[in-house]
């Protein structure tokens, strides 16, 4: 299933056209998958500023087309002595700002065309590379070594716009071998947690019964963002799109009136106007 299909499927379960999701799931990985209904749907480009938390599985030893378990095999290097040690060394050189070259089966667009389209055609193109954050890269079972292949379980905590498949290729190449993502599931994303979210068929079911309680305040969509208090002057203000003065430097900004958020702001001229009214 993609995350389209999620969507789509829920129109139907609730009945509601307005409905997007916060931040993309590759069909063959499992997990959180934000979704918006309704005027939420206003703050999704907010939703996927907050960063993601995954855990997978690495597999040294081969690599493969897509970069995950799913593709077709390029390079196999036997892996003859690795421990775990040189394994962490390896991971943790890669915490904090890096650079990465997007997977040739990947949706970025060159020159208006998506990279797996040119994958599938047998072409290939540049490909722009793009910075991205990494939190925290940890492995999280032990290394086992067998058949010529290292395998283990890792977590990390990164940016949006990160690819985690490629980071597994970049850590095998680091340490002098071919590697792919064999596993991924995402644990986090926009601030929600994999132990909070509902199947598709939970959901149905509930909706049935007239129990929207799993339906999160909108709030939820803007937790990534810093949150400011209003006066009800300057709601007033915000709600006409007029400026106010804030004593804050935030290129954006989540206005509350009465533990609601009414408004994101931006700077303009010294001052703030509202670059969506959500009331």
């Amino acid at each position: 299933m993609t995350s389209h299909d999620a969507v789509f499927k829920l129109r139907k379960i609730l009945g509601e056209k307005k409905i997007g999701h916060g931040g993309t799931l590759d069909p063959d990985v499992t997990g959180v998958l934000p979704i918006a209904v309704g005027k939420s749907t206003r703050v999704i480009e907010f939703m996927t500023e907050a960063g993601k938390v995954y855990e997978g599985q690495i597999t040294i030893g081969f690599s493969t087309t897509t970069e995950d378990a799913s593709g077709e095999l390029i390079e196999t290097t036997p892996v003859s002595s690795l421990t775990e040690e040189m394994v962490d060394q390896a991971m943790a050189s890669f915490e904090g700002d890096i650079q990465q070259i997007p997977p040739m089966y990947s949706a970025v667009k060159v020159n208006g065309r998506k990279l797996y389209e040119y994958a599938r055609a047998g072409e290939s193109v540049e490909r722009p590379k793009r910075q991205v954050t990494i939190s925290s890269f940890e492995r999280t079972t032990p290394l086992v070594l067998e058949n010529g292949r290292a395998v283990f379980g890792f977590r990390v905590a990164c940016s949006k716009g990160t690819y985690v498949r490629t980071l597994s290729v970049d850590l095998g190449q680091r340490l002098g071998y071919a590697s792919h993502m064999s596993a991924l599931e995402r644990t986090a994303s926009a601030g929600l947690n994999l132990a909070d979210a509902l199947t598709l068929e939970e959901i149905e079911t509930r909706f049935a019964a007239g129990d929207t309680s799993f339906l999160l305040p909108i709030e939820y969509g803007v937790s990534d963002l810093v949150r400011v208090d209003l006066t009800e002057a300057d709601k007033t203000e915000i709600t006409y799109g007029r400026r106010i003065t804030l004593p804050n430097q935030e290129p954006l900004l989540a206005a509350f009136y009465d533990n609601r958020v009414v408004a994101i702001l931006e700077p303009r001229d010294g001052q703030y106007k509202p670059r969506k009214v959500l009331i």
